[in-house]
């Protein structure tokens, strides 16, 4: 298998079985499955050695179409301008790496997304090949996000966020409604939203049984806005964002909730106003409680 590359571990695609293939070389399957990567691309890639199938067979231009193999290659963008903020390293040791992530960059590869990624970035400057986030925010929070230094003791983490056995506490800037009694507790369905117009991953509230729970209390308040802090007790996509939204208090910077922003207008001087503030846990390895907080804090103007 292909070995990580700049700090980016190879793709997978996994080849359909071959009875009455369409394809006649693994290559008009990859220009098939990747409409957007020019078949130059891939021979150049190719002739590189950057596509081996998963018994580090390399991938020639003319071989024939096989069914049931996974084929690994290199994504690679033409174009990622660099996001300029950087990332700071809070705690690291032989199990974990506790990062306080700055707004607007993504924590792992995705879409447009490769090289300014908080996970690529880490390999890249630690050389780190098995660094792998425990969990994730979004590219829009600020804050703080664990990464598994290593396979032998990731399950052990893993298994916190899945038993509800790590508490995270989110500060938040957004409108002050004096109607609303705090502390509250949100509790609803969330689902993806479907409606016309929607972005990709976009969430709603929907009937139905809850699936998420927020507890949320008010810090401060200064005029027409507040600050807030949010508990999350489960992790839904979007939650705090849908709940904020759907309590009237969408949060100040929020590109999606509840108009959604074209993608390509990013505002690097009106983030997001959501921080992903303090996280503690009983370390499983080590039997301590463990608590990180945040560098970063969200101000009311």
């Amino acid at each position: 298998m292909l070995p990580v590359k700049n700090g980016v571990g190879p793709s997978i695609v996994g080849l359909p079985k071959d009875e009455q293939s369409q394809w006649r070389t693994i290559t008009d399957f990859l220009v098939d499955r990747f409409p957007a990567i020019p078949r130059a691309t891939w021979l150049q890639r190719m002739a590189d050695g950057d596509v081996q199938d998963e018994f580090s067979k390399p991938i020639t231009p003319e071989r024939p179409y096989q069914g049931h193999i996974r084929v690994y290659y290199y994504r690679d963008l033409e174009v990622e301008p660099r996001i300029p903020f950087d990332e700071v390293i809070l705690h690291q040791d032989e199990h974990l790496i506790v990062v306080d992530k700055p707004h607007f960059l993504p924590v792992t590869p995705s879409g447009k997304y490769l090289q300014e990624t908080v996970l690529v970035r880490l390999k890249r400057k630690l050389g780190l090949n098995d660094l792998v986030p425990i969990h994730r925010i979004d590219r829009d929070t600020a804050g703080l996000v664990l990464f598994s230094v290593q396979p032998a003791t990731r399950d052990a983490y893993q298994a916190l966020f899945r038993d509800r056995a790590v508490h995270k506490t989110y500060e938040a800037i957004a409108p002050w409604n004096p109607a609303l009694s705090f502390p509250l507790t949100r509790e609803s369905r969330i689902e993806e939203d479907t409606s016309e117009g929607r972005g990709f991953m976009t969430q709603c509230e929907v009937a139905g049984k809850p699936n998420t729970l927020t507890h949320i209390q008010v810090l401060e308040v200064k005029g027409n806005l507040a600050k807030y802090q949010l508990k999350p007790v489960t992790g839904k996509r979007h939650q705090l964002r849908v709940h904020m939204n759907a309590l009237g208090i969408p949060i100040q910077g929020d590109g999606i909730y509840p108009v959604l922003t074209p993608e390509g207008q990013m505002d690097y001087d009106n983030p997001l106003q959501l921080l992903a503030k303090t996280i503690e846990w009983v370390d499983p390895i080590t039997r301590e409680v463990r608590r990180f907080e945040s560098l970063r804090s969200l101000n009311l103007s």
